[in-house]
C-alpha cells in the first residue's frame, strides 16, 4: 500500500535550520503532487507549499516566502522541506500529503483533495 512518512522534526533555536523529509513509498505514477502542511496548536492546517510531476515547486505561503525551500530526491521517492531562519510562529505539526494522477502543472493541490496523509513531524522553534 501506499505510505507516506515524514521526519526530521526536533526543537530548534530562533534563527535556526532544520530539514524535513518525506517518504512516498508504495506507488508508481507519471503524474502527482507532494504538499507541505502545518498545523499550530487551536489553528486550522495551513498550506506551505508542494512538488508537482514536472518538477515544478509552486505557491509558497506568504509566511515563509524566502525562508522555505522544497526539493526532491527523484531516486529516493523523498522530498524535502528545508527550513531556514526558523520563528517562534513557525512551531507546528508539519504534515507531507500525496496526490496521485494530479496533471495540473501549475497549481498545487488543495487540502482536502490529497489522497494519502502522513502522521506529521512536531517541530518546536524556542530559546
Amino acid at each position: 500500500q501506499l505510505q507516506v512518512v515524514e521526519s526530521g522534526g526536533g526543537l530548534v533555536q530562533p534563527g535556526g535550520s532544520l530539514r524535513l523529509s518525506c517518504a512516498v513509498s508504495g506507488f508508481t505514477s507519471d503524474y502527482y503532487a507532494i504538499g507541505w502542511f502545518r498545523q499550530a496548536p487551536g489553528k486550522e492546517r495551513e498550506g506551505i507549499s508542494c512538488y508537482l510531476n514536472n518538477g515544478r515547486t509552486t505557491n509558497y505561503a506568504d509566511s515563509v516566502k524566502g525562508r522555505f525551500t522544497i526539493s526532491r530526491d527523484n531516486a529516493k521517492n523523498t522530498v524535502y522541506l528545508q527550513m531556514n531562519s526558523l520563528k517562534s510562529e513557525d512551531t507546528a505539526v508539519y504534515y507531507c500529503a500525496f496526490r496521485r494522477s494530479y496533471a495540473y502543472a501549475t497549481y498545487c493541490p488543495m487540502l482536502n483533495v490529497y489522497d494519502y496523509w502522513g502522521q506529521g513531524t512536531q517541530v518546536t522553534v524556542s530559546s
